[in-house]
């Protein structure tokens, strides 16, 4: 008999977050976070110190660090031998991995109310200290921000499942769009299609309140081969792949 889905889900989202790694991982993402709007209260212009910069710019530790937290969804299955008991209880390995994917966006959508709480705190603090203090922001912005931390975390994932492997996983999630943008930055003749495959360009208009029809299309683009081609791909690597 299969486990129930919900189930499935839960406990996925509890290997999140009950082991040493992803405590601590967790943790860093916190003072991150909190670094980032003590910073902005201290040091920025008044005029800056706005709830919607302050939700901008805490969102951007999650977006760094939550993706290896993605990665080690998949690869401490592997690294701490449970897969065999994992997937022994739910024989159906498709279910377990979109059990992961499910938690994994959970966790992105969970982590804009989190962003949205340090922003208040940090437009709190600024409004007392002379900050502007201003709290309009745009709904379109938390939207898209949800959608930023999604494509992030799945990408962590996605390679997560690829490479089956921790400190390869990350090594290669963190330096292959960096070297990409490096590139494309540098030589002319790759400019042109970095505006279709340069990750970091295509999802920069997210942190911000309008999308043009273009950059969707190029948004659209760039998670089609960073994402879903690793995710897909990592899916029936796990499926094929001999646990024993």
């Amino acid at each position: 008999m299969n486990i129930r889905w919900w189930r499935l889900i839960l406990v996925e989202l509890r290997k999140m977050l009950d082991t040493r790694a992803g405590a601590w991982l967790l943790g860093a993402i916190g003072l991150s976070t909190a670094a980032i709007v003590a910073v902005l209260v201290l040091f920025a212009d008044p005029a800056e110190q706005t709830f919607g910069t302050f939700f901008v710019l805490a969102s951007l530790p999650v977006a760094f660090l939550l993706p290896v937290l993605g990665v080690m969804l998949v690869t401490t299955e592997w690294s701490q031998r449970t897969a065999l008991t994992t997937f022994a209880l739910e024989p159906v390995r498709r279910r377990v991995l979109a059990a992961k994917l499910v938690a994994a966006l959970v966790a992105a959508v969970a982590s804009v109310p989190a962003s949205l709480a340090a922003a208040a705190a940090g437009t709190a603090v600024a409004a007392v200290t002379g900050g502007t203090g201003g709290w309009r922001i745009e709904a379109t912005l938390i939207g898209y921000a949800a959608l930023f931390q999604v494509i992030n975390v799945v990408m962590g994932l996605a390679f997560g499942m690829l490479l089956l492997n921790t400190p390869v996983a990350i090594v290669l999630l963190l330096l292959l769009p960096t070297a990409w943008t490096v590139l494309g930055g540098v030589v002319e003749r790759l400019r042109p299609v970095a505006q279709w495959l340069d990750l970091s360009l295509t999802t920069e208009p997210l942190l911000s309140p309008e999308v043009t029809a273009g950059q969707w299309a190029r948004l659209a683009t760039s998670v089609a081969v960073w994402v879903l081609l690793p995710l897909v791909a990592g899916m029936l690597r796990i499926e094929r792949r001999d646990i024993a």
